[in-house]
Order: C-alpha cells, then sequence, then structure tokens
C-alpha cells in the first residue's frame, strides 16, 4: 500500500514551484532584528564613554520613560554591565533590573551600569581591583579618575538627569565606589558602599591576618582568563577539602591546575606578609589621607563570608581621624552583598519580617533621595545594627558602645579557665594542650566541602559548631548558664597567650552563643552553638604583620587581634563559649607549623604536628575582651 503511494509523494513533491522550495544559501536569522519596545516603561541605552587616557568604557543607562530632572544612580562593575542592568528581559524596568534596585527604579532614578577597564564591553586593560596611581600604578588612571571621568560625562550629556549622582555596590563594586571617593566629582553627592573590598591581606577576600583564603583562588581565572565571563577551576576531586590536602600547599594546588599562567596568582605569592604591596592598596588608610565631604552609608553583614573587614574599618578609621559627620555605618543580619536581596533568613535563623528590604526602603533610599531629589533629610541613625539574639534592629547615635581606647566603656575580660570554664572572674593559673596535626586539619563546615555550593557558602558563618566542640584538636571553654542577659556592642578582642612546639602556627578564635537544651520557640534550634564572632590569625605575626618571626619553640607568647564586630544579647538561660583551635581548611591555607619563608610554597617535609598549650590565670590570663555595655 505504502510502497503504491511513492511515486504519488515523488510527484507532488516535484511539483512544488521552485520559489516555494529552500534555498541552500539562505538563512533563518535576520540580518538584523530590531525588538519592539513601544510597550517598555524605560528606554535602554549604551554608550561608550571616553576616559581621559582615550580609552572607552562601555556603559548602559536605563532611562525611565517621560524622565526629566531625574537622579542618576551608578554601579561600576567588572561583572557584565549589560547583563547586570538586564537581569530579565521585561517592557518593565522594576523587572529587568536588579531586585535591589526596584525602590529607586520606581521613583524614576535613572539606573546606570559601567564596565570597568578591561571587562565585557569596555577597552583597556584589567587589573585586579586596579591600585591608585603612584608607586603600585605607574599609569595616569585608576578607578578614581575613570569614575570622575565617567560623572563628568553623564552629567554633561544625559539631558534627562538633574546633574546629580550617586554610587553604589556590593563587594568589588563596592570598591569601585570607594575609589570614587579619593577624589569625588562634584556631582557625586552620595554613595553606599556594601561590603567593599577595602583591604585583601587584613581581613577582606585574600587573607585573614595572613591565612590565605584558598576560595579565592577560584576567582582569578573567573576574572582574568577572559575579558568577559571565565568559569571556576575544574575540579577532578568532589570534596575540595581533599582536592587541597592532596595537592599541600596553596602553590602545589595552584599549579595543579595552572595558575601560574595568571598574573595575579605570581604578584600574590610574592607578597604572603603585609609589605607596600598590600599596604599601598588598603582604601581604609588611604580614605583617611584624602577624607571627602560625600555622604556616605556604609554597609557589611554580620555574616559576610567574603568582605568582613572593609566597612567597618573604614568608617571607624574616618571617624577617629575627625571625618565620621558625613559617614555612617549599617550592619545588618546579611551574608555577603544580602542587602541586596531576601533578607527574612539566613542558614537555620529566621528575622523579624525582610530585614534587607527594611533598610533599602526606611533607612538608604531616604538618605539618597535627600542628597539627589532635595526631599526632607531624614532621620538617619550613625550606626543601624541588627541584633540577632533580639531578633531586633538597634539605633545608636555613636557606635561602638565599647572599645579598647577612646570610648566611655572599656572592653570586659571573660576569662578562659580550668576545666572549660569561662568567666568573667580571672581564675587559677593553669594551662590546656591539644595537638594540632596539618595531615588531619579541622574542616570549617562538616565535610564534603565545594566551595561551589552557593547555599553553604554563602551562609557558612551562621553553621552550628557542635559538630567541632568535642574534637580532641579544639579546646572549648563555655559558661555556666546565664541567669540575665549579657549585651555586647562593638568589635571583640582576643587576648591570648600560648605556646607550641612548632615555630610557626594558626590561632582561630569563635565566639559562640550556645542556645537552651530545650529552646521552645525553635525546636529545631535547641542547644545550637551560634558563632557570633569568628576569625584566624597567622602567629608569624604576632609582633609585626609587615616582618614576619619564627615563634620560640615551647615559650609563651601573646596573641592580640580583634574579631568582626557584633551587636548581640545572650539571652538568659544561653550560654556564652569560646572555641580555640589551628586551622580552619580549606578556606584557609595550612601552616605546616614549621617556620618557612613563605608559605605559599611549603615543601611536604615542613608540615609537622605541634603540641598546642592555652593559658589561663595568673600572668598569662587569656580571654576575650566583649565589648559589654549591660549586664555580666
Amino acid at each position: 500500500m505504502r510502497a503504491a503511494l511513492l511515486p504519488f509523494f515523488l510527484a507532488t513533491l516535484l511539483a512544488v514551484p521552485a520559489s516555494a522550495q529552500i534555498q541552500s544559501d539562505l538563512t533563518d536569522i535576520p540580518a538584523k532584528l530590531v525588538k519592539n519596545t513601544a510597550a517598555n516603561d524605560y528606554e535602554r541605552r549604551v554608550v561608550m564613554i571616553p576616559m581621559r587616557d582615550g580609552v572607552k568604557l562601555y556603559t548602559v543607562l536605563v532611562i525611565p520613560k517621560g524622565a526629566h530632572d531625574a537622579p542618576m544612580l551608578l554601579t561600576r562593575t567588572p561583572y557584565n554591565a549589560a547583563r547586570r542592568a538586564q537581569a530579565e528581559d521585561s517592557p518593565y524596568r522594576a523587572v529587568t533590573l536588579p531586585k535591589g534596585d526596584q525602590l529607586f527604579t520606581d521613583d524614576g532614578y535613572i539606573r546606570v551600569f559601567q564596565d570597568i577597564r578591561g571587562k565585557y564591553g569596555s577597552q583597556g586593560d584589567f587589573v585586579i581591583t586596579r591600585p591608585v596611581r603612584g608607586p603600585l600604578n605607574p599609569t595616569k588612571t585608576d578607578e578614581t579618575t575613570d569614575a570622575w571621568d565617567t560623572i563628568d560625562w553623564l552629567v554633561k550629556n544625559i539631558k534627562e538627569s538633574n546633574g546629580r549622582v550617586g554610587m553604589v555596590g556590593s563587594s568589588y563594586e563596592g570598591f569601585t565606589v570607594v575609589m570614587a571617593l579619593l577624589d569625588p566629582h562634584p556631582a557625586l553627592k552620595v554613595t553606599a558602599p556594601e561590603s567593599p573590598m577595602i583591604d585583601g591581606w587584613m581581613g577582606d577576600d585574600w587573607f585573614h591576618y595572613g591565612a590565605y583564603r584558598q576560595n579565592s583562588l577560584d576567582f582569578i581565572p573567573a576574572e582574568t582568563s577572559a575579558r568577559g565571563e571565565g568559569s571556576d577551576i575544574p575540579r577532578a576531586i568532589y570534596d575540595d577539602y581533599e582536592s587541597f590536602l592532596r595537592a599541600g600547599s596553596v602553590d602545589g594546588w595552584a599549579r595543579q591546575h595552572g595558575l601560574e599562567q595568571f598574573p595575579y596568582y605570581l604578584r600574590t605569592v610574592k607578597h604572603p606578609a603585609y609589605d607596600a604591596f598590600w599596604q599601598g592598596q588598603a582604601l581604609d588608610k588611604l580614605l583617611v589621607q584624602h577624607p571627602s565631604q560625600v555622604p556616605t552609608m556604609w554597609e557589611q553583614g554580620l555574616f559576610d563570608q567574603e568582605d568582613m573587614w572593609g566597612a567597618v574599618h573604614s568608617f571607624q578609621a574616618l571617624k577617629n581621624a575627625g571625618h565620621g559627620a558625613n559617614n555612617f555605618l549599617v550592619i545588618g543580619p546579611w551574608r555577603h552583598s544580602g542587602a541586596n536581596y531576601d533578607g527574612t533568613v539566613l542558614g537555620d535563623l529566621k528575622f523579624e519580617g525582610d530585614t534587607a528590604l527594611q533598610w533599602r526602603r526606611d533607612i538608604l533610599k531616604p538618605f539618597f533621595d535627600h542628597y539627589l531629589k532635595d526631599k526632607p533629610a531624614p532621620v538617619t541613625p550613625k550606626a543601624m545594627i541588627y541584633n540577632v539574639g533580639a531578633n531586633r534592629w538597634d539605633r545608636f547615635d555613636d557606635w561602638p558602645l565599647a572599645c579598647a581606647t577612646a570610648c566611655a566603656n572599656p572592653l570586659t575580660p571573660l576569662f578562659l579557665g580550668a576545666n572549660g570554664g569561662l568567666s568573667f572572674s580571672k581564675p587559677d593559673a593553669g594551662s590546656d594542650s591539644y595537638i594540632s596535626d596539618p595531615a588531619k586539619p579541622i574542616p570549617y563546615i562538616p565535610r564534603p566541602i565545594r566551595f561551589s555550593d552557593t547555599p553553604r557558602w554563602q551562609s557558612w558563618l551562621t553553621t552550628d559548631q557542635r559538630p567541632f566542640e568535642n574534637r580532641p584538636d579544639v579546646l572549648t571553654y563555655v559558661t555556666q548558664p546565664l541567669t540575665s542577659e549579657v549585651r555586647i556592642s562593638g568589635i571583640p578582642s582576643v587576648d591570648l597567650f600560648a605556646a607550641t612546639t612548632g615555630t610557626d602556627s594558626d590561632w582561630v578564635v569563635k565566639v559562640i552563643d550556645v542556645y537552651p537544651d530545650m529552646h521552645a520557640a525553635r525546636p529545631d534550634m535547641s542547644g545550637y552553638e551560634l558563632p557570633i564572632a569568628m576569625d584566624i590569625f597567622r602567629g608569624r605575626y604576632r609582633e609585626s604583620f609587615e616582618h614576619p618571626s619564627p615563634i620560640p619553640a615551647n615559650t609563651a607568647q601573646r596573641y592580640r587581634f580583634t574579631l568582626p564586630p557584633t551587636n548581640h544579647v545572650f539571652l538568659p538561660g544561653h550560654r556564652i563559649m569560646v572555641q580555640i583551635q589551628s586551622s580552619w581548611f580549606p578556606l584557609y591555607d595550612r601552616n605546616p607549623q614549621t617556620y618557612v619563608d613563605n608559605i605559599f610554597l611549603a615543601k611536604p617535609q615542613d608540615y609537622k604536628a605541634a603540641t598546642q598549650s592555652v593559658f589561663h590565670g595568673g600572668a598569662e590570663a587569656s580571654a576575650i575582651l566583649l565589648p559589654v555595655v549591660s549586664g555580666k
């Protein structure tokens, strides 16, 4: 039957006119596609803005239809301006722009995104956190001049604007905001650096007090393998803990994955200490040397897993130097860049509403409106910090409430004691010991660990610390259940007396809120050990960050360093806990515990187990200095 019909079908096909047949030299892709944007409530405009050296920077503007006398909100980014300005393809600007912009776009702001030089659509060469012009940057341009030239062009060429510009941005984008403040254009009226990269050695992305953050290695090829988007380093081992452990040193892992091809990695390896390379890029110091009058709201998260150092230290440095009048501080219960997203939950924590929206709506937007739209001056607290213990925002006319120097309330020592005791009373002299073995480093979260696991990475600073409490290489000290609340608000400090049988050592100190054994309101949080402030310190820098030195073996040494800022109430029935350990892997590289000139290049034979001794009481009374402001 079918065979009989074949001649019929062939005849029919051959009968199709030649003009209706598909020609092999045609394409179904239009030579030029023009979208119908008549229904859009905005105009998307792309311009190439010239810099003073002739380089042109790709800039996207989202302008409300019918806009006039509109302020401009500028973000300068290495993360693809075209995509930042078009999160979704929509006729509505509130949808096409990032969630954190919605309050501004609904109120007629012109939104501007720009690729920094050398990235995506912009001309020029890309340098990671390009230093200011000078010894580290012999050219005539930097992110300061590029911001100045960009703003100058915008106010002269965007007829829909009112000639006023505000800058906002998080992380690297926060860095570009701060760079603009070093020599601000007169039209730059207000800024909000969010989780800005300020000092990459002291406590932002690359190091914490000299301990290297190995997750940062992925950033290098992701940002510098191409002008556009690169990618993380492919893994042959699922668990990053195992991957980094087998490789040995940082350089061992890096060379296994071809990082010796990348200039920034090679520069980093040459500068393991806090030398002129890092000091010359420390923006908190540069801001004090070149203070601006631009009203600035510094923002960071209590649980910022990437840039915990920058905002609070910039705010504090400017305040201490007498430039606090135009600077404000906000610290929310957020992960890195969480201020721009939903702020209702983080990890196992649940907050009183969308805390990020509350800040953007009630504090940030009125702050910008005042300087960009002549709205009435809002009541802006000098500092606004979320209190996770009480689950509320706290507003301050001055902050911190207690500190080591230059404030009314001194820090209060919480002493380590015998048998894992912890109290505000100085104990008898004694010591506790543990063996730290680089072959068995302590994971920073339970294994398996993958830096690419975004949900775990974003919330890891809220991780329950119970899995580590009873390890033989972790010392745990805890108070009795509190009979009254203990409120702290400021920057805790570590005053640790310790010895090692090695010649180098890391010290990880954690301050933890231990929830009651039974927590009626949140049964799932019963016994939870919530980190409040944690950090790591590399022992070779106990005397000088610039000039490291071996630790004298079997000799008590004093280690003093600050922990991240906090504003917290330890409630009655809770306990305060301190954990001390000597590794935090693979987030931080392993200390070989044998002094070598450059830990990046440590050899397998350098990694040796050591006995660590922590002293308490007497003349060597180890303590955590807490910014206690009420109750003990």
